[in-house]
């Protein structure tokens, strides 16, 4: 059997009901089992999901806890998902079919098949066509809501990239990278002192458990309110400057297999797991030198019409009837580079949104793109230049900033997502069905 992504196959039907002339059992199928906000979840939704976690413990042989436990596990996922979708469409996201073609592309890329390929797959899973594309267009949505938000709130000053790329400098040996998995048990801010404590007595049991030889990936199932329960805690690959400071603090050790916890923070109590250690390559990096315009779609302005006007600037410029650097003073939206003919100056590509980062990785240099969609808008873009560049100046404050980028961004991720359940009304209507 296949392993699948959570992330592409936690199949979430957000929006759909049953017809009124549907059959009294699909109509049991489709009752609403929570109201979140303005949104419902239903049985549908919980049943989905519920088979996608099965489907991928079994190809990880991985024994899950009780249904009860799982089923409180998934609601509590289908919440989360459900409430970053209404803030996608708060901010007027969407995903339209073509990102989403190239999405399902991706996925089957990753697989190492063709989209036929995928879709049997799905369908000898027992989930539609129609329905992994819907969920994978919500994790995308999900994804650019939680992306340009917890963006504004991370503030990174000067002098801390300055700092940490001093300490960059100084290193003389390589870095090292952790895989490694949590087990959080969560205790709400206001929590009382016996509520703190029975927390800290269920994380000492967990941790005599596991030093008992428990199966980790078992155990986050059943306990982890974090946000990779449902992947058996597994954080995945990550450097101590990327990982959440909470973590990085506690990492004394390099010894595969190691154990260590229960330690305290704002949101709870957390078990780590080492699971694999592995040196990183020293900082270098490539560099791209790049000049963009940005058109922004608006009430006024489509989709079609923001690219079809990007395709004609783009055949201005290649015929010679005006320069990249005038169109760019002309048309661009981006205020911080337009005037100065598109020039984005060297950087590393990694700082960029994903669409972004993805166009100027590929493209051949003096070439520009076909016109091309980010969350920020459209865009046409031209490389004028690559560089690599080990351990200078330069390069180090993009990895130092980078570095303290990740790790913010992960921290206020946790936060924000924990501040948006606490603001939401959420009831439970019908009691979840084992589906």
């Amino acid at each position: 059997m296949k392993k699948w992504k959570y992330s592409a196959l936690s199949v979430m039907l957000m929006g759909m009901t049953a017809t009124a002339v549907a059959a009294p059992q699909l109509q049991e199928l489709n009752q609403i089992v929570t109201t979140v906000n303005d949104g419902v979840i239903l049985q549908s939704d919980v049943n989905a999901m519920l088979k996608t976690v099965h489907l991928n413990a079994a190809a990880e042989g991985q024994q899950l806890p009780p249904n009860n436990i799982l089923r409180q596990q998934v609601m509590d996922k289908l919440i989360m998902e459900n409430l970053q979708i209404q803030q996608a469409q708060q901010l007027g996201l969407r995903i339209d079919d073509s990102q989403l073609d190239q999405a399902v592309a991706d996925v089957a890329k990753q697989r190492k098949m063709t989209v036929a390929q995928l879709r049997q797959d799905l369908a000898s899973a027992g989930i539609s066509y129609p329905m992994f594309r819907e969920q994978l267009r919500n994790d995308m949505l999900a994804s650019e809501a939680r992306t340009i938000i917890v963006r504004k709130r991370v503030n990174i000053l000067p002098q801390e990239v300055d700092s940490l790329a001093a300490q960059l400098a100084k290193q003389t040996q390589q870095n090292v990278q952790y895989n490694i998995s949590q087990i959080q048990i969560a205790v709400d801010d206001g929590a009382d002192k016996a509520t703190r404590e029975k927390a800290k007595q269920e994380a000492d049991k967990i941790y005599a458990e596991l030093k008992q030889g428990a199966n980790f990936a078992e155990l986050a199932y059943r306990y982890s309110k974090g946000p990779k329960a449902l992947k058996g805690g597994e954080w995945g690959w990550m450097s101590k400057e990327e990982m959440p400071t909470i973590f990085a603090d506690q990492i004394k050790t390099s010894s595969k297999d190691s154990v260590i916890g229960p330690f305290r923070s704002g949101v709870g109590y957390h078990i780590l797991k080492i699971n694999d250690v592995k040196g990183m390559p020293t900082v270098s990096v490539v560099e791209v030198k790049a000049r963009h315009i940005l058109i922004k779609t608006s009430v006024i302005l489509s989709d079609a019409a923001a690219k079809k006007e990007l395709q004609q600037i783009r055949q201005k410029i290649i015929s010679g009837k005006e320069t990249f650097a005038a169109a760019a003073k002309q048309y661009s939206a981006d205020p911080g580079s337009a005037a100065n003919g598109g020039q984005l100056g060297w950087q590393v590509p990694s700082i960029y949104a994903p669409a972004f980062e993805k166009e100027v990785e590929t493209l051949p240099i003096d070439q520009i793109s076909q016109p091309f969609k980010s969350q920020f808008g459209w865009h046409i873009v031209e490389v004028e230049g690559r560089r690599n560049v080990d351990r200078t100046e330069a390069a180090l404050k993009n990895r130092a900033a980078q570095i303290l980028f990740n790790r913010k961004f992960n921290e206020e991720a946790q936060t924000w997502l924990q501040d948006l359940r606490a603001g939401a009304y959420i009831e439970q209507m019908n009691k979840v069905n084992n589906g």
